[in-house]
């Protein structure tokens, strides 16, 4: 029996453009009570592996958190092998607003003690007693009562790129340490307030909600499906959208866009920047918010050490890293001495966001011409593939990658592969690839710049 992976990301990427079937990115959570995690999970990794499933999943004694993606064909044999458990019928399968079919490279289901780090003991409350589930509509009308506090339970990174207007975003690493937060700040409040609750998909207020009434909160209320699924209820109705930004998401795409707000700033230039990004410097892989300009000035590195690290043999970057332990320690999102406009004196770290919005930004008028678009990104080499699809590039010319995510990333060619092999041009029809300091989606377009 096969319970564990055997392609590499790289080798499943690959599989995945052979395939060319779309697939869809979604995620869902239950809270039940497992008798034999272990049991479940491997039960699991062998219906999902056989319908090519791939995506990061917990189970625990409590109950399953599950974020994946799967080929679209497969979607109703998928809701089969879940609905076979009396926990999971009729779960509320939240769709991403955007789809990528290289969000995930790998099925990891993982057994944990539990499938929400929320550092409670469980046994004290019940955590089925929660608050209210409001839809789209019913929350926005709560955001407007004056006597509601409405509360991100996100983390600092998340909260950063997109928010409900008016919401308190605790600075925060971790989901279990905005609970005494809460808790403390609305003290004096458990009778005559509102607490109102969102996070991604729903989760997190799942349990938050049942530990604040366990708590003596009496009027307690949480955002149905979470920002995901608010962001479909605002479409199919014709409604506003109290969030603003970007949301977060926990696979390489690290956001969607909800609406054109940009909320947020570059971490290294302050300029308004809500694209996320990791440190190109295989030691290091800080998550922080990067533009363009910086983006091209520091290689995609959060540091000039960094930038240096990159450029020093293979065997040297490896005897760098040789003894660094991964994992959150290292690892650390959006916080980083080196962040220089995030760490200013001004910020304290911590961006405060104006009562006006802050401007879009608009496309640069850029004279360029339409090349092609992203089918490929080989995450070890770093390299990104194109296929041409009008017009011709060569060594030597200026290109513009735009992208939701990825933004707008220029840079001159100086070396690439044409079909697989060394080439000056490539023209209409051709495979293109070269190397690239950032990730590139498979939405994103590739222009020639012309002088």
């Amino acid at each position: 029996m096969q319970l564990y992976n055997t392609l590499s990301a790289e080798e499943r990427s690959i599989l995945i453009d052979e395939a060319g079937k779309q697939r869809l990115t979604l995620s869902f959570y239950a809270y039940a009570q497992i008798s034999n995690p272990t049991l479940f999970r491997n039960e699991l990794f062998l219906a999902w592996n056989a319908l090519e499933v791939l995506g990061r999943i917990y189970v625990a004694h409590e109950g399953i958190n599950a974020q994946l993606s799967l080929p679209a064909d497969h979607f109703y044999a998928f809701k089969n092998t879940i609905e076979v458990y009396d926990f999971m019928k009729n779960i509320r399968l939240n769709v991403a607003v955007e789809q990528d079919d290289h969000s995930f490279l790998k099925l990891t289901i993982k057994v944990r003690d539990k499938i929400v780090a929320d550092g409670l003991v469980d046994e004290t409350f019940d955590v089925t007693n929660i608050g209210i589930h409001l839809k789209a509509k019913e929350f926005n009308t709560l955001l407007e009562d004056p006597d509601t506090i409405v509360f991100d339970m996100r983390n600092h990174y998340e909260s950063e790129i997109g928010h409900f207007t008016n919401a308190i975003k605790p600075d925060v690493d971790t989901f279990r340490e905005s609970l005494p937060i809460i808790e403390e700040q609305l003290s004096e409040h458990k009778q005559d307030k509102k607490l109102l609750m969102y996070c991604t998909g729903g989760i997190r207020c799942e349990k938050a909600s049942a530990y604040f009434k366990h708590k003596g909160f009496e009027n307690v209320y949480q955002l149905e499906g979470g920002i995901i699924e608010y962001t479909r209820q605002v479409k199919a109705e014709g409604l506003q959208s109290k969030f603003i930004g970007k949301n977060f998401v926990f696979d390489h795409r690290l956001g969607e866009r909800i609406t054109d707000d940009i909320v947020a700033q570059c971490h290294q230039c302050g300029k308004p920047c809500d694209v996320h990004t990791n440190c190109v410097n295989e030691g290091c892989h800080l998550l922080f918010i990067q533009c363009e300009t910086c983006a091209t000035a520091m290689q995609g590195c959060c540091s000039q050490d960094c930038v240096s690290v990159i450029h020093l043999p293979e065997s040297a970057q490896k005897a760098v890293r040789r003894g660094i332990k991964n994992g959150n320690k290292i690892f650390k999102k959006g916080k980083s001495d080196v962040l220089t406009f995030k760490n200013n004196e001004e910020t304290h770290g911590v961006f405060v966001p104006k009562k006006e919005k802050l401007p879009v930004e608009k496309e640069s008028k850029i004279k360029k011409i339409y090349i092609g678009k992203g089918t490929h990104f080989f995450p070890k080499s770093s390299v990104g593939q194109f296929q041409i699809e009008e017009n011709e590039i060569k060594i030597g010319d200026t290109i513009l990658i735009k992208g939701t995510t990825t933004g707008e990333q220029k840079l001159v060619i100086t070396e690439m592969l044409v079909n697989d092999f060394v080439s000056e041009k490539a023209v209409s029809g051709d495979r293109c690839t070269f190397k690239l300091p950032f990730r590139i989606r498979l939405s994103d377009k590739l222009y020639k710049i012309l002088e």
